[in-house]
């Protein structure tokens, strides 16, 4: 019976799903793409068709929950009637938020972040997404770029960028590791607001008074 788009693509899906769920149980390292096909029900032949290999794979489910930089540019840069930056904050809440709200986001980021080993065999994706980590910082320092005026002194907007990345990796890797150490929804914003005051003079959000 000849193969349809379609059929094609819900086989990719199952795959992708598949490899999530040993990824997640396994980790990456410890799963091999047999162990794969035979879970997902298909042949090696099907696994190659779609992924050129682990590395390639493991790339493609990051893309599921990883936005496109030029999104993200879209996202920051839009108007804002509150602080310059308020974007960029709301941006940081929401992923947060999406930890609570999004199984898939919460698997696979747990999988990056507590269940991947980048080896040799993965080097590929770990190139992607550390080129992916690099146009996010640039895109942050950009935005802190703009308002140099308020960061605090001795802070420039590339240090602004670094630290406001290394705090969401510390805090999705900490509420991973452990759900019950805070609430994505009713304790990030705080936090994040909290980081914001520390690097900008006049951080303020709508509606809740100042925070500096």
């Amino acid at each position: 019976m000849r193969r349809t788009k379609a059929d094609a693509e819900k086989t990719r899906e199952t795959i992708l799903a598949t490899a999530e769920q040993l990824f997640l149980r396994n980790g990456v390292a410890h799963t091999s793409l047999e162990q794969v096909a035979r879970a997902s029900g298909v042949t090696r032949g099907a696994i190659y068709w779609h992924f050129q290999n682990k590395s390639h794979l493991l790339n493609e489910m990051l893309n599921q929950v990883r936005p496109r930089p030029e999104k993200l540019a879209e996202r920051l840069n839009a108007p804002t009637a509150t602080h310059p930056l308020q974007n960029l904050r709301d941006l940081f809440v929401e992923i947060m938020a999406g930890l609570a709200g999004n199984e898939q986001k919460r698997n696979i980021l747990t999988i990056l972040l507590l269940r991947c080993e980048f080896t040799d065999e993965l080097s590929d994706a770990e190139e992607r997404h550390t080129d992916f980590i690099n146009q996010f910082i640039a895109l942050s320092e950009e935005q802190f770029g703009r308002e140099q005026v308020r960061l605090r002194p001795g802070i420039s907007a590339r240090l602004a960028a670094r630290l406001l990345h290394a705090t969401l990796i510390g805090m999705l890797s900490d509420r991973l590791r452990d759900p019950a150490l805070f609430d994505t929804q009713a304790e990030a914003p705080a936090m994040i607001d909290a980081l914001f005051s520390g690097l900008l003079v006049d951080w303020q959000i709508a509606g809740h008074g100042a925070s500096a």
